[in-house]
């Protein structure tokens, strides 16, 4: 992922050495939702999105025109990854494949195509799994997999407002941009053969912030001279059940807004105006539903639901 379209804050100026992928989100760009391209005399086409790039180092490699463009992603970030992975076998390595599915628009790539019998959703989640299936299997091919870490997660939860093109939260509530468990929580997977054992399970709050800390502590590399968020989750990876290395409050800002705090297996949700997706029937087939604002009440809840009676039963999310 990068941090824009100018050179200046491509990723090859930001401490990679390679580089491939969109320059920001995949839905940020001149196309509606029935996927037809708007004119380019459209105020769409100037004022907002210009043609969407895929960027090869720092030059453009080919303009992502349609939904079957977009089809083709998933396949491009994985083959990628694994010449990567055949490139860089004998030496250490650092992976960074941010697919830039499931976000909406989504689109799936022929040889997945009503292969899930579960929509379009259900046949791009097939595709994903096939994806990282490709990238494991390329470790254990190479060698690799008795001594890499793999993390796999997610940035947020479902836009709840694309209905069957969202996914959903398992009963948690509200999504994407709330400050709700449905918007916050997000699955977290891990695998480090002799670190982490098989089918372990950890309930610590742990963030996406963290990853970066608990890479260099991994490595021994140092951080940032400027403090950062995250921290070295490391410990936990390691089977420690006592450490805790969030122990102190976790804010969740919208801007200068602050609208929850929690510590352990409890959070404070303050009063605060923010999207909701419970007042609007979903949107439907690519086409999102409004998103209307609310004004949320206090509240004072374990990390799954407002507990009456003990409290210290409730558990924070998974983090692998």
């Amino acid at each position: 992922m990068a941090l824009g379209s100018k050179v200046p804050y491509l990723p090859l100026q930001h401490g990679f050495n390679e580089y491939l992928g969109l320059p920001y989100s995949n839905d940020m760009w001149p196309v509606h939702y029935d996927g037809k391209p708007y004119p380019e005399t459209s105020k769409v086409w100037r004022a907002r999105y210009p043609p969407l790039p895929l960027i090869e180092g720092n030059e453009t490699a080919r303009i992502i025109r349609n939904l079957d463009d977009q089809a083709e992603l998933t396949g491009i970030y994985t083959d990628r990854a694994v010449d990567f992975i055949r490139k860089h076998k004998k030496e250490p390595f650092f992976l960074y494949m941010a697919h830039s599915m499931p976000h909406v628009p989504i689109a799936v790539s022929k040889a997945y195509r009503g292969k899930s019998g579960a929509g379009l959703f259900g046949d791009l989640m097939t595709e994903l799994d096939a994806s990282i299936g490709k990238v494991l299997k390329t470790l254990e091919e190479t060698g690799l997999d008795k001594n890499t870490l793999v993390i796999f997660t997610s940035d947020n939860g479902p836009w709840l407002n694309y209905g069957n093109h969202a996914g959903n939260t398992a009963g948690l509530r509200e999504g994407k941009g709330t400050s709700w468990e449905g918007g916050q929580r997000v699955p977290c997977i891990m695998q480090w053969p002799g670190k982490i054992p098989a089918g372990a399970v950890c309930n610590k709050v742990a963030a996406a912030i963290d990853i970066s800390p608990t890479v260099a502590a991994v490595c021994g590399a140092g951080l940032p001279k400027k403090k950062i968020d995250g921290l070295s989750i490391l410990p936990l990876l390691q089977g420690d059940q006592q450490a805790n290395p969030r122990e102190y409050f976790v804010y969740y800002y919208n801007v200068n807004n602050l609208e929850a705090v929690r510590k352990g297996n409890y959070k404070l949700v303050f009063p605060h105006k923010g999207r909701t997706y419970r007042l609007n029937t979903p949107g439907y087939d690519g086409f999102p539903a409004r998103r209307p604002m609310s004004r949320s009440p206090v509240a004072c809840t374990t990390s799954a639901s407002i507990r009456a009676k003990r409290p210290t039963s409730a558990k924070t999310s998974p983090m692998w």
